[in-house]
C-alpha cells in the first residue's frame, strides 16, 4: 500500500482534462467545442443507422425538458426563471405543426408532438391561473413579447417554403413552424440574460432544449451529406431547403452559449449557471 505522500500525488485524469481545458484561450475553447461537435456527429453517423431515430431523440430531449418544469412547478411551486413569451412560442409552433402532421404525415413525431403540447399548455396554465404560482412569475423580465418573433417567421414562411403537392395553406404553414421553433427560445435565454444567474430547474430545462436542437440538427445534416432522395423530393427545390438547414443550425447556434456555461458551471463544481452580457 503506498503511503499518503505517493497517494497525494494521484490526479483524477478527469479534473486534470477539465483544469486543462479551462487554461486554454477563449478562441482555443471555441475550436475544441467545434471539433467535439463533428467528432459527435461522425459518431452519430457511423453508430445509428436510421436517422429519423435522431428527430425521435429531439423530440424526446424536447418532452423531457419540459417535464422537468412541470417538476419544478410541483416541487417549488414556483415559475420563477420561466419565460412564458418562449413557452407561448413553444405552443404556437407545437399546436400549428400537429395540425400539419395530421394533414401532411400523420406519424409518431406526431404523437411526441401532441406530447409535448400538453406539457407546455400546462405550464402556461400554472403561470398564467393559480395565484399562489402566478404570483412568482417575473413579468418585468420577460420583455421581449412573443408577437415581435411570430409576425416575421410569418411573413418569412410565405418567401420561403416547401414546393410539394400539398395544399398552399398547409406548406407555409409547415415552413411558419420551422422558423418559428428555431427562435422560439429568444424570450427565455433574453430573460436569464437580464437575472444572470439562472435557476437550476430552468437551466436544466434550456440545457434540455439545447440537446434536443443537437439532435435534430445532426439528423437534418446527415440527411443532406447522404443525398437521402426521398427526402429531398419532399423538401422540393429552391430556397426552402436552405431554409430548413439553416434554421436548424441558427436554433443550435442560439442554444450552444448556454450550454457551454450549463457545462462549465458542473465542471467548476458549483452547478450555478452564470450568464455574461451579450450572450443573446
Amino acid at each position: 500500500m503506498g503511503s499518503d505522500d505517493t497517494l497525494g500525488k494521484v490526479k483524477d485524469p478527469l479534473v486534470a482534462v477539465i483544469r486543462w481545458v479551462k487554461s486554454r484561450s477563449s478562441r482555443e475553447k471555441v475550436v475544441m467545442g467545434a471539433g467535439a461537435a463533428v467528432l459527435a456527429l461522425l459518431i452519430l453517423w457511423r453508430t445509428i443507422t436510421d436517422h429519423d431515430t435522431l428527430f425521435i431523440l429531439a423530440e424526446l430531449s424536447h418532452f423531457l425538458g419540459i417535464f422537468i418544469l412541470g417538476y419544478k412547478l410541483h416541487q417549488k411551486r414556483s415559475v420563477t426563471g420561466i419565460s412564458l413569451e418562449s413557452q407561448i412560442l413553444t405552443g404556437i409552433f407545437l399546436t400549428v405543426r400537429l395540425v400539419c402532421s395530421f394533414m401532411m404525415e400523420y406519424d409518431v413525431h406526431t404523437v411526441l408532438d401532441l406530447l409535448t403540447l400538453l406539457a407546455t399548455a400546462g405550464v402556461i396554465y400554472c403561470m398564467v391561473v393559480p395565484r399562489e404560482i402566478a404570483h412568482t412569475y417575473q413579468r418585468e423580465q420577460d420583455r421581449l413579447k412573443f408577437y415581435f418573433v411570430v409576425a416575421p417567421c410569418l411573413l418569412l414562411a410565405f418567401f420561403a417554403h416547401p414546393r410539394t403537392s400539398h395544399w398552399y395553406f398547409f406548406r407555409v404553414m409547415w415552413a411558419f413552424c420551422v422558423y418559428l421553433e428555431s427562435v422560439s427560445v429568444l424570450p427565455q435565454l433574453r430573460m436569464m440574460q437580464k437575472a444572470k444567474v439562472v435557476e437550476r430547474f430552468t437551466a436544466h430545462y434550456v440545457f434540455m432544449l439545447g440537446v434536443s436542437r443537437f439532435f435534430s440538427c445532426a439528423h437534418w445534416i446527415l440527411q443532406f451529406l447522404e443525398g437521402n432522395r426521398a427526402l429531398l423530393a419532399a423538401l422540393g427545390s429552391g430556397l426552402w431547403p436552405v431554409m430548413v438547414l439553416l434554421s436548424e443550425v441558427v436554433q443550435t447556434f442560439i442554444l450552444a452559449d448556454f450550454c457551454f456555461y450549463y457545462v462549465k458551471s458542473y465542471a467548476d463544481g458549483s452547478g450555478i449557471v452564470r450568464l455574461p452580457t451579450g450572450i443573446v
